[in-house]
């Protein structure tokens, strides 16, 4: 049989598009160096097929003829994808590294990119052909198949090893020359079949079938080749021979990292013509236990996954059982859909450590009212609102209370060391800010670490990342807060922590005067009652008085009545006066308590809650891309 060169040197197959020098292959098919065939005329492919074709018709004769250029349909259409899962996988792909690029390192999204690329530049090219690669360690019998499958001594066979030192094509139609230069085939090692059986089999049209080096092959260029075009191929045949079917360098390299690629995968044991009585079914079976125990689905008993099958392509035994199942694969014209698909699933059980959480990450409800909570302790709000209530009963006490009381009360306060109003114009203590900093930083700590709980390392670090930079400077916000809050003598100095608040506690002024708690409606009539027993006593100690130094008649009874009302009253009014302030008081320690605490929260969440809420959004809208790539996988990874 004559194997026929290529006529554009890498522009095309008999490509119309590409005008070829029309060199023959070699002498191997029995032409003579010029491009004579035995007959003496020319042979050259297109310009022979046109001739024999020519002299068929005019001799009247009906003999076969390989199908004419100009009959052939359009040789380069476009890769149409189908309507199937394939295109919003890889959209999904596309805008998941897009995303992901922020917070993943470029060596994570290395091999997702790689993908997108490649099916850019497979959907460019013809969906009409299946390229097909032959792959297979030294001495398998791999070439053998190959020239079996073309019908021609296309590729050199023997026994000197490597045999094969390049990837060497044959293209059953024309059309396929985008898909070999992306194979980077060069144009002297790509083929057609010689017209025969093999050629005119209507089901191989559009196949490309490559021929590729020994992968485990002593050249590492050898080996570097094989990688290349495997990465690139629609589909690929193993072909394994009795001696080596369980190489660990075939398992481990190749076919288990390619599990996911059983449905575009064969896996032939060859050279059965060795192996006697019922040796090839054990081997074949053992084969298959191997190929289990690599995760590799087989397609038996109607269920996709990988064509096992045994043959020896030196007799030809089983290679026309081969030949029929690669025309039905071809004419199926899903292969590179299939190839594309088996990519995205491995590229994203590569990247599944990094998307995929354990439970349910997030914020919750209880997490951040924890971290309102701590907050609210870092910044003082209770104590601020327990020295409002303070302040306001100091208030009702200087309103209500008998002047006596207060003198006394005042003279008590006034050169003591520890007095409120020495107290009140101390400087903060550094210890105190520092604890209540620490207090910041451990609330932001908590909050970060629950939010970033089960989420993927990279995710969480970009979590604590934004929960850790919102909550610089949060002590001063959270003190200039304070004072817009209108707490009870909170500090502008006071650095919005605890020991500001201590300084509210010790009544440091806000704005520079003290704060002046509302004073309630019977505030009058009591301070009016207080200001009447005073007015009792001290008429009634006048008029003793005159009595005594003989001003007024004597009669102590009726002022001594009078004093002792008004002596009696005094602290009766204070004690009423005591008892009704104590619900206004604590009400107004509490709402001073809280504005603090809201004043806190919304800090809190601006600076902090907020930024991490949205880095949780942003890892859930990567999730769901993540979940589109990998609903619709074929291979069930």
């Amino acid at each position: 049989m004559t194997a026929v060169t290529d006529q554009d040197n890498g522009n095309g197959n008999g490509d119309s598009n590409g005008g070829g020098s029309g060199k023959a292959a070699g002498d191997t098919s029995g032409r003579d160096t010029s491009g004579r065939g035995r007959d003496g005329r020319w042979d050259d492919g297109l310009i022979a097929r046109r001739a024999a074709a020519a002299e068929a018709d005019e001799a009247g004769e009906a003999a076969p003829r390989a199908p004419a250029e100009d009959d052939a349909e359009p040789q380069v259409e476009a890769y149409v994808p189908s309507g199937g899962p394939l295109p919003p996988r890889l959209d999904a792909l596309r805008e998941l590294v897009g995303l992901s690029r922020a917070r993943l390192d470029r060596d994570t999204l290395a091999e997702a990119g790689r993908v997108l690329d490649e099916a850019a530049a497979r959907q460019r090219l013809s969906s009409r052909h299946t390229v097909i690669a032959v792959a297979g360690a030294t001495g398998s019998g791999k070439s053998t198949l190959f020239n079996a499958l073309a019908g021609a001594p296309i590729s050199d066979t023997g026994l000197r090893r490597p045999t094969t030192s390049q990837p060497i094509a044959c293209s059953w139609t024309d059309g396929a020359a985008g898909l070999l230069d992306r194979l980077a085939v060069p144009g002297r090692l790509r083929r057609r079949p010689h017209p025969g059986p093999a050629a005119f089999d209507e089901a191989l049209q559009g196949l490309v079938l490559v021929d590729l080096p020994d992968h485990d092959s002593a050249a590492t260029e050898h080996r570097d080749q094989v990688d290349r075009v495997l990465a690139l191929v629609d589909a690929v045949i193993w072909v394994v021979d009795p001696e080596k079917y369980a190489d660990a360098a075939l398992h481990e390299r190749y076919l288990r990292p390619l599990a996911g690629h059983a449905e575009v995968t064969f896996v032939v044991l060859n050279q059965t013509d060795r192996l006697p009585g019922e040796a090839a079914d054990l081997v074949l079976d053992d084969l298959r236990r191997l190929l289990d125990e690599d995760g590799i689905a087989l397609g038996e008993h109607g269920e996709p996954g990988a064509t096992v099958m045994s043959l020896s392509a030196l007799t030809g035994d089983g290679v026309p059982e081969l030949r029929e199942m690669i025309g039905r694969f071809v004419q199926d014209r899903t292969a590179a859909t299939r190839r594309l698909s088996a990519d995205i699933d491995a590229a994203a059980a590569r990247l599944r450590p990094v998307y995929v959480a354990e439970g349910r990450p997030g914020l919750g409800e209880r997490a951040r009212e924890e971290f309102t909570d701590r907050l609210a302790e870092a910044v003082g709000a209770a104590a601020a609102g327990q020295a409002a209530e303070r302040e306001w009963r100091r208030n009702a006490g200087r309103a209500c209370g008998t002047p006596w009381l207060r003198l006394w009360r005042w003279y008590e306060n006034r050169g003591l060391p520890g007095s409120l109003d020495r107290m009140g114009q101390a400087l903060t203590p550094p210890e105190e800010e520092l604890t209540a900093r620490q207090r910041v930083e451990q609330a932001v700590r908590i909050v970060a670490d629950d939010a970033a709980d089960g989420l993927p390392g990279p995710w969480a670090q970009a979590v604590r990342e934004a929960a850790f930079n919102g909550a610089k400077g949060l002590p001063e916000a959270l003190d200039e807060l304070a004072v817009k809050a209108g707490a009870p003598g909170a500090s502008k100095r006071g650095g919005g922590t605890e020991a500001g608040q201590a300084a509210a506690l010790l009544g440091a002024p806000l704005g520079g005067r003290p704060a002046k708690p509302p004073r309630p409606k019977w505030w009058p009539a009591a301070v009016l009652a207080q200001v009447s027993m005073t007015l009792l006593q001290i008429f009634g100690g006048l008029w003793l008085v005159g009595q005594i130094i003989g001003v007024l008649e004597p009669g102590l009874v009726t002022p001594a009545l009078i004093m002792l009302a008004g002596v009696v009253g005094g602290p009766l009014v204070e004690w009423s006066c005591a008892a009704a302030i104590r619900g206004p008081a604590r009400r107004y320690g509490q709402d001073a308590e809280r504005r603090l605490r809201e004043a806190a929260a919304g800090c809190g969440r601006a600076r902090v809650l907020d930024p991490v809420a949205a880095e949780l959004v942003r890892y859930r809208e990567v999730r769901e891309r993540y979940v589109t790539v990998t609903e619709f996988s074929t291979t069930g990874r």
